[in-house]
């Protein structure tokens, strides 16, 4: 090889590794979104004037340029009704906080959009009256270290007598039929009926956020494909995370292949959380019960539950975890392990299988089967109503493990207890039916069975049940018996203790 042929093969080898390089450099300027600044588009974030409008002008010019990223930089963001899109980022920088503003005579938030709620509450029929909120749209994360404050602004229930529903808002953020959507560390405080409603929105991530509110956290309803982790959720009055599968998307769809991991519920009072005191001067919940701040399956419980799996999760100053079917919705192969709960105010565990049907005439009736909780420790919980497992006549719940459970209720009940609570509630047998006309009474909750006759564990209508390797213990003496059964068949226990002591039944 001549020296100028070797210069020609080198030139024309540098030539290509950048041509190389170019190409790469141009596929790359089409992966890194552009950005777009909301104060580019007239935003102030002084927390006085109202940005919603620049803020869903840089939504809509990043959208009509194929996507890109919409940036709040520090300060105070004073909004209405705030309009996502396709392919787009929402990204808080620290230090940015998009407030809900209040309303005025002239401005509000949008129209809650007709929607039949026949089957549920007003507030799960609805998207559009909410802070955030986008329908049918894909490619959606809302992310960064800033918060969602809706304080004194979101609230939960319908449109007052008199104001017009053009001008409230009762949730931070609600997304309809969305697929593609993550929801990264950022912080929720005071939002209203919810924080998050998720309905019909697929292939979800929810991860490393924090939720301090009023009522409900994070609720996800008929969603496939979601992953919830790193969270952690505070809420008093209402659940912190919760799976339902309800009727607003006008059809049965179910809520499944869902994990939740890693996460923190409480009940400590509003705001005390995220501001680190962690104060207890809320009570009761609205339900007159202690505070709720827990994990749950349903109310509404239409679509089904399926391959969903809970783990490493810890309940603190809260109700224990519940599995609700009332309204016609299969649950099954359903996964629980590595809990830990301390300063719980009901059931530990509450199992469900009920007959509400609040759904379309001619549905199939609920069913429980393909249940598995395994290595749960639970301390100082309240033993009113003991660990709860219950169907009803013709409808048992089957085919439940739970295994390595240690809990160690507070005791301190009386027979007297029990039977005097005959006059107060009339719903005190523990095998009530819940379902028909009977009012507040069709909610499912441990607090609708009254005292249970046992501490431990109250069965009914249940079958196929196995308890193996359970230690439960009482801090101060209870005059129940540890377990209550009725209309069972195929319990099974197995290395059962109580108080220390191997029993056998």
């Amino acid at each position: 090889m001549t020296h100028e042929n070797y210069h020609i093969m080198r030139e024309s080898k540098t030539l290509w590794q950048r041509i190389l390089l170019l190409l790469i450099a141009y596929n790359l300027s089409l992966i890194v979104s552009p950005a777009f600044n909301v104060k580019d588009f007239g935003a102030v974030g002084d927390g006085r004037h109202i940005d919603s409008p620049a803020i869903n002008a840089a939504i809509e010019r990043a959208a009509s340029q194929g996507g890109g990223t919409v940036v709040l930089p520090q300060g105070t963001y004073l909004c209405y009704s705030v309009h996502l899109q396709s392919n787009i980022t929402l990204r808080f920088e620290k230090g940015a906080v998009m407030k809900a503003a209040s309303v005025s005579d002239t401005m509000g938030y949008d129209e809650a959009e007709p929607n039949d709620s026949h089957y549920q509450d007003f507030g799960h029929s609805h998207w559009h009256n909410s802070l955030i909120w986008g329908e049918n749209l894909h490619d959606i994360t809302i992310e960064g270290e800033g918060l969602i404050d809706g304080t004194g602004v979101l609230w939960r229930g319908e449109p007052r007598k008199g104001i017009s529903s053009t001008t409230i808002a009762n949730k931070a953020l609600a997304l309809r039929d969305c697929r593609q959507v993550a929801i990264r560390d950022l912080k929720f405080l005071s939002c209203g009926h919810f924080a998050m409603l998720l309905t019909g929105v697929d292939d979800l991530l929810i991860e490393n956020v924090t939720v301090d509110t009023n009522r409900d956290g994070i609720d996800i309803d008929c969603c496939e494909r979601v992953k919830v982790r790193n969270c952690r959720v505070n809420t008093p009055n209402d659940d912190a995370i919760v799976l339902k599968c309800s009727y607003a998307l006008g059809r049965a769809k179910p809520t499944e292949y869902v994990v939740v991991e890693d996460c923190d519920v409480s009940g400590y009072d509003v705001g005390s959380f995220l501001d680190g005191t962690y104060t207890t001067k809320t009570e009761k919940a609205p339900d007159g019960d202690g505070p709720t701040g827990r994990i749950k399956l349903g109310t509404e419980s239409n679509g089904g539950f399926r391959h969903i799996t809970v783990r490493r999760c810890r309940f603190v100053h809260s109700r224990g975890l519940a599995l609700e079917t009332v309204d016609g919705a299969e649950m099954t192969d359903i996964k629980v392990s590595r809990l830990t709960m301390t300063d719980i105010c009901n059931s530990p565990i509450y199992i469900r299988l009920g007959d509400r049907m609040r759904t379309p005439a001619g549905s199939p009736h609920s069913v429980v089967s393909g249940i598995s909780i395994k290595d749960v420790s639970v301390t100082d919980a309240d033993s009113r109503y003991a660990c709860l497992i219950a169907g009803i006549e013709g409808h048992p719940v089957s085919n439940v493990s739970i295994k390595n459970l240690r809990v160690q209720f507070r005791g301190g009940l009386t027979l007297d207890d029990y039977k005097e609570q005959r006059g107060r509630n009339p719903f005190f047998i523990p095998e009530a039916r819940t379902g028909g006309q009977l009012g507040e009474a069709n909610y499912p909750e441990p607090s609708a069975h009254g005292i249970q006759p046992a501490w431990g564990f109250s069965i009914s209508h249940a079958e196929n049940i196995c308890l193996k390797n359970i230690n439960l213990e009482t801090i101060h003496p209870d005059e129940r018996q540890p377990f209550y059964m009725h209309k069972t068949n195929n319990i099974r226990l197995r290395n059962v203790k109580v108080n220390g002591r191997k029993i056998k039944m």
